[in-house]
């Protein structure tokens, strides 16, 4: 059974593999962009990146973002993004290995709940999160785009 651990510093060049290859969306550009942004990330206590590996490549992660409330008496919120399995490696648990350990954390951290939204159509992807506890239907997900700037 694959497990997960919190990702470190150096796993960034692995991510940036791992997101190429899956063809999630486009990763931060330039390298120096990147290398700032995963710094900011590793250095934030409401962050948490986890990864899982096979024989020591990284082919899973998630991110767990979690916030004050000042409702549901005071609990955070917890919001899970980023879940990535290579394809090469899909159905093999690493997927379920890194929502389980951001669920875990979430939980430690006394989340209230914690949200997620996929925008996937494969029913395979809803099983997944479903076998993973997470219930659909409970809410309604809002997307509000950034508009776009003037030329």
């Amino acid at each position: 059974m694959p497990t997960a651990r919190l990702a470190e510093e150096s796993d960034l060049s692995a991510l940036l593999e791992l997101f190429r290859a899956s063809e999630v969306s486009a990763a931060a550009a330039p390298l120096e962009r990147a290398e700032d942004i995963w710094r900011q990330t590793m250095s934030r206590d409401d962050l948490a990146v986890f990864v899982s590996a096979e024989a020591d490549k990284i082919v899973a992660t998630s991110m767990l973002i979690t916030a004050p409330n000042l409702l549901r008496a005071g609990r955070c919120h917890g919001f899970l993004e980023n879940v990535v399995t290579h394809p090469d490696y899909q159905g093999r648990g690493h997927g379920r290995a890194v929502v389980a350990a951001a669920l875990a954390e979430a939980w430690r951290k006394d989340c209230h709940h914690v949200l997620m939204q996929s925008g996937r159509k494969d029913p395979r992807v809803r099983r997944f999160y479903e076998d993973c506890g997470f219930v659909p239907g409970l809410r309604v997900g809002y997307v509000a785009h950034r508009p776009a700037r003037p030329a």
